[in-house]
């Protein structure tokens, strides 16, 4: 807490990395958050929130009320409190006996629900947790109260002001406040409203740098102090020659500015907040007694069971144990049509059980659950710094300093031009006013914290700000086959039969044979039969041939059904009509039939590529299919260049060969075995319906299992940086073409003020529009 521009965020990176046990800092303004890698053994959260502290900041604390079950006496209630003071990160802790109850203040974002009702868990006492976001969101709102009173009656106490300046200005001269009645105005203003602009001057002079606090400070006191030193010399001839509505208006400027855009930015983050809302404060457990009891969800665990009606939103991922419903999964899948569930599905925090009744055992809680993975991601994606913030960064840091130097030669080339004490106060108050690192500190985490958002609102999670930043260079998308053009459920496209059985008789047997197989082209001779209505027959002395198929005794005879490899490791004569990319059914003798089998291609899978094509990007196909399979597929797509037959290691070599060649390759996968070519292109892209291995190490997953998402994550990323050109571009352009300006005498320190509050509030509007892109056909 206490960041106000970008210098401050420069200071405490800089002081936090000098200290000793702390690998890296990186300290986030927008979202006033830092993230530390840190050697546990040699810092803790204490020394770090103390370094914070003498740079000028405070780490930002909260307190929450506990109910605690199984206290009998002082002695637990001693006990309780000194172990909820040894919970690292916890400041203080209050127990109260007789009502249950324990305060506890404690280092916001370090320490959980979860950390204290373990330690208190621990020690043979039960914890109740209130609802964090409701807690989080009654701060929120009573620090939005204050500024907005303070706000209401500064600009109250700057009406006379405003209307003496408009008489002025509309030639009314003689109309003006007496020097007395300005002062009964100005001077709460300066005390109430300056307070904070002095209090982070401090603290920033304190740390060992100025920011835009100091420059706020040195100028509205300067007009302040020219004011108190114009009246004390002339007197009552002092009316209508005194700066005090500067100094207020200033202030008053400055202040709404950061009103509006503090507001803005928590509109940065509202993606989060919305997902947050999602997830229900109550859930009906089963207890001890089998009754269902509607208690906080912060009771759940895992291996728990819940009820949930028509209507009720789910409190936790877990499975169905019995009943059958539909959901509205739509947070997570962004598809509004319910899906149907039954025993031993999924269901998932915070989506929508329709019209039936369910029990679920909880599967994942807290960090482990599925939304709650989505807004870590989408967090991640928000923290760190690219390159181009590095440079502003630098920029910043000698910001102010230029600034204060502008503003010294400033008054002193008008005093030397004999213009007089007064107007050379007022062009360096000027100068200092309409500085505004804010808006260059600005620029880029508002630009990549609404991006990002948006991204996880269309089905788009970054893992981290580097693949946002690395997707809009990507050149070539390489797409894996199985399981990301295609669906990976073969399905039966060709019967032939080659011998004296008819169609039923061939797929009665070799069905009944595959029926033994746990391989997804078993599925494909199930469902043939499913739709026929085919009885099967029984199999006796199965066998499976890995990767080659499989074989049963039916009714006394041996039968195969497999490949050419099988064919061929039997030692069958008649080969005359096999082909290399079809399975048969044959004997020790002969080839009974021949059955094509397919993989289903994705029914986006051609917009997909072609939506990638249309940005201007080349598309290859890795596979490690047969030849003729993965060019009918790349024909299907419309992907020309393609290799087959490629294991894990040979994807990668691909992989390393387009990027030697100069490509920035972005490669899409769903499988344990695309894991390492995820891990070596420049942008991983996983599918979620694939491995957990896939999504662990690609940075960039599809929350939905749609390809058209490829093409978003690029364009995403591609808007996020262009906003961020243009965030810069006008941050800089303001302060190039402003601050002579205000040197040459053409700003008055009113207008400075309101031009600097404007900058800012601009910046970070003009990042909220990303907010209204939606992409197209997905």
């Amino acid at each position: 807490e206490g960041m106000t521009c970008n210098a401050c965020v420069t200071r405490l990176e800089r002081a936090l990395k000098k200290s000793k046990g702390v690998e890296s800092a990186t300290v986030n303004l927008p979202l006033e958050k830092a993230t530390l890698v840190v050697d546990e053994t040699s810092i803790g959260i204490e020394e770090l929130s103390d370094i914070v502290s003498r740079t000028g900041f405070s780490v930002g604390s909260q307190a929450r009320s506990y109910f605690i079950e199984g206290m009998t006496c002082a002695n637990c209630a001693s006990r309780v409190q000194a172990t909820l003071m040894n919970v690292p990160g916890v400041l203080n802790a209050d127990v109260n006996l007789p009502m249950e109850k324990a305060q506890v203040s404690f280092v916001r974002h370090a320490v959980s629900d979860d950390d204290i009702k373990d330690a208190i868990h621990r020690i043979g006492y039960t914890l109740h947790a209130p609802s964090e976001r409701e807690t989080s969101t009654r701060e929120a709102e009573r620090q939005d109260d204050g500024e907005k009173r303070l706000l209401i009656i500064a600009s109250l106490m700057c009406v006379p002001f405003v209307a003496q300046m408009i008489a002025q200005f509309v030639g009314w001269t003689e109309i003006h406040m007496m020097p007395a009645a300005e002062v009964v105005l100005a001077t709460p203003l300066q005390i109430l409203v300056g307070a904070r602009f002095y209090r982070a001057s401090y603290n920033a002079l304190r740390g060992g740098s100025a920011n835009m606090d100091v420059l706020v400070a040195l100028g509205t006191s300067a007009a302040y102090l020219l004011s108190w030193y114009v009246m004390l010399t002339l007197g009552e001839a002092a009316e209508g020659e005194l700066y005090f509505e500067a100094s207020s208006l200033i202030l008053t400027f400055v202040l709404l500015g950061k009103r509006l855009e503090t507001r803005a930015k928590r509109a940065t983050t509202q993606v989060v907040r919305e997902l947050m809302d999602l997830k229900p404060k109550l859930a009906r457990i089963l207890s001890s007694d089998d009754l269902w009891v509607e208690r906080p969800v912060a009771e759940l665990k895992v291996g728990s069971r819940f009820e949930c009606r028509p209507g009720d939103r789910i409190p936790a991922d877990g499975s169905i144990l019995s009943g059958s419903t539909t959901v509205d999964e739509a947070l997570l899948t962004g598809e509004s049509t319910p899906v149907a569930k039954g025993v031993k599905d999924m269901v998932f925090e915070g989506s929508i059980n329709v019209d039936g009744r369910i029990e679920v055992e909880t599967t994942a809680l807290g960090d482990d659950s599925t939304v709650q993975k989505i807004i870590i991601a989408i967090e991640n994606a928000q923290t760190g710094k690219i390159a181009v913030q590095r440079l502003v960064d630098k920029v910043s840091a000698v910001f102010v300093p230029v600034v204060l130097g502008i503003a010294i030669v400033a008054g002193i080339g008008w005093l030397m031009a004999g213009n007089g004490l007064e107007s050379a106060i007022l062009n360096a108050v000027s100068v200092l006013v309409i500085a505004c690192p804010c808006a260059l500190g600005l620029a880029t985490p508002t630009a990549i914290i609404t991006g990002t958002g948006v991204a996880a609102k269309a089905g788009v999670l970054y893992k981290d700000i580097h693949c946002v930043e690395e997707a809009r260079r990507v050149d070539v998308v390489a797409f894996d086959k199985t399981g990301t053009l295609t669906t990976a459920t073969p399905s039966l496209t060709e019967i032939e039969c080659l011998d004296s059985l008819d169609e039923e008789h061939l797929m009665q047997i070799a069905s009944s044979i595959q029926s033994q197989s746990e391989h997804p082209i078993a599925r494909a001779f199930a469902n043939w039969t499913d739709r026929k209505n085919i009885e099967l027959i029984h199999v006796s002395d199965f066998r499976n041939h890995v990767a080659q198929g499989v074989e049963g005794v039916v009714n006394g005879d041996r039968y195969f059904v497999g490949n050419v490899g099988l064919i061929e490791s039997t030692g069958l004569q008649d080969v005359s009509r096999v082909s290399g990319d079809s399975l048969y059914l044959f004997t020790d003798e002969r080839i009974l039939g021949r059955f094509g089998i397919r993989d289903t291609l994705r029914p986006e899978a051609r917009s997909a590529v072609e939506a990638v094509h249309s940005m201007g990007l080349d598309v290859v196909l890795l596979s490690g299919d047969t030849k003729p399979n993965v060019e009918e597929v790349s024909d299907e797509v419309g992907i020309k260049r393609h290799w087959h037959r490629l294991d894990p290691t040979a994807k990668v070599k691909v992989i390393d060969a387009l990027i030697d060649d100069g490509h920035v390759l972005a490669m899409v996968g769903d499988g344990i075995n695309d894991a390492p070519a995820l891990a070596r292109a420049d942008v991983g892209i996983a599918m979620s319906g694939g491995t957990g291995v896939s999504m662990e190490v690609a940075p960039i997953t599809l929350i939905r299992n749609d390809l058209r998402l490829v093409g978003v994550a690029i364009q995403a990323s591609r808007m996020t940086f262009r906003k961020i050109k243009q965030n810069l571009f006008w941050a800089f352009f303001y302060n190039v073409v402003m601050l002579p300006l205000a040197a040459f005498g053409l700003l008055t320190p009113t207008l400075a003020g309101a031009a600097m509050a404007l900058s800012s509030v601009s910046v970070v509007g003009n990042s909220l529009l990303l907010r209204a892109w939606r992409p197209a056909n997905v």
